[in-house]
């Protein structure tokens, strides 16, 4: 429980994660359960130190002069194009978002392509022309990487990996250990629309939608919420593998704080909420490549939320729900009628390789 000044007990108190599975599957990489467990359980206890202790989407370092933020990140998605973006944009878009979330402002990138044999040099040509404009429209430079070349059968085409720099702006102070009861949560826009535009982009549902990636670089809007907000702003997180669900559920076992979602504010388009309907799944579930967490102090919130809706394409960004007290460690949506549900982080691999 936390004091009633909204403030979180230590949240080292809950139970630590333990990694005892036999063998590695696919729903390890999914973003949900299995991830934590891999990552919190074997990966970061055996490369324990300080920093990356945190888990969080980029490490800060202070190196002597203005901090840094660094972090990698690796693209597996199959269709390498899909509506609305291609591997090479999405591994620019992944990349400093990760550093946006972290406070810090985009600044270099290193890449990594690993190409299958076989590969069409038209193909190859077309991502690096994508990666290449998607570098250049985020503000930041692609200052070195690395090439491999696999036999054929053994990439899907090609993967992408790649490290990114940033500087991180003193006008934010992120904490998690700094989120209180009632502070807001806000989401920059509409959910599931990556994930779902990956699904139908393989060809093995026969359904049909109007619907593309959101796929997109973040810091212009937190570059707004920064100048706006800065003091309220506690905590933020891209919601890509394991989805909103996911992002929410590490904040609240982090805090020991709870939080709940107003459904009816929750930002879902027709075609996302239809193709989960028929396939049974959770929109908080699913991936997105260009929508971002905040949480701010309340009476900050709408400074806030019209900072984001100030910039071009977050016309639909909202205050979705709140962070509370009890109960301690959890994420519930409430309907409209009044009824509420626990939101569990994913469990299993509903998708496809999205990211």
């Amino acid at each position: 429980m936390s004091a009633t000044d909204g403030t979180p007990t230590d949240a080292a108190s809950a139970p630590p994660v333990r990694f005892k599975d036999e063998r590695i599957e696919m729903s390890h990489g999914a973003g949900g359960k299995a991830t934590r467990r891999l990552v919190e359980g074997l990966i970061a206890p055996i490369l324990h130190n300080p920093t990356l202790a945190r888990l969080d989407d980029a490490a800060i370092l202070d190196l002597g002069g203005p901090r840094v933020a660094l972090t990698a990140d690796s693209f597996v998605v199959s269709p390498l194009r899909f509506p609305g973006g291609s591997i090479g944009e999405l591994a620019v878009h992944g990349t400093v978002n990760d550093l946006a979330v972290g406070g810090a402002r985009p600044r270099a990138l290193l890449c990594t392509l690993v190409v299958e044999a076989g590969t069409e040099g038209a193909v190859l040509r077309a991502e690096l022309e994508a990666l290449a404009e998607a570098a250049r429209a985020a503000g930041v430079e692609v200052v070195g990487g690395d090439t491999k070349v696999v036999e054929n059968g053994k990439a899907d085409g090609l993967y992408v990996t790649t490290a990114g720099l940033g500087v991180v702006d003193d006008r934010l102070a992120l904490d998690a250990g700094s989120v209180r009861a009632g502070d807001r949560v806000i989401l920059s826009g509409p959910i599931g629309d990556h994930g779902i535009t990956i699904l139908l982009a393989r060809g093995e549902l026969d359904l049909e939608a109007d619907l593309q990636s959101d796929t997109r670089p973040v810091w212009p809007f937190v570059d707004a919420l920064a100048e706006a907000a800065g003091p309220g702003v506690r905590w933020m997180r891209d919601p890509t593998r394991g989805g909103v669900a996911s992002a929410l559920n590490e904040l609240a076992r982090e805090t020991g704080l709870g939080v709940i979602l107003e459904e009816s504010a929750i930002p879902v388009r027709g075609p996302v909420r239809g193709a989960c309907e028929i396939l049974g799944l959770d929109p908080l579930h699913i991936a997105n490549e260009g929508q971002f967490l905040a949480v701010v102090a309340a009476d900050l919130a709408e400074a806030a939320l019209g900072a984001i809706r100030s910039v071009p394409g977050g016309d639909e960004a909202a205050v979705v729900g709140e962070v509370v007290e009890t109960p301690s460690r959890r994420v519930l949506t409430k309907a409209s009628y009044g009824g509420t549900r626990v939101v569990d982080m994913l469990i299993g691999d509903p998708l496809p390789r999205i990211c």
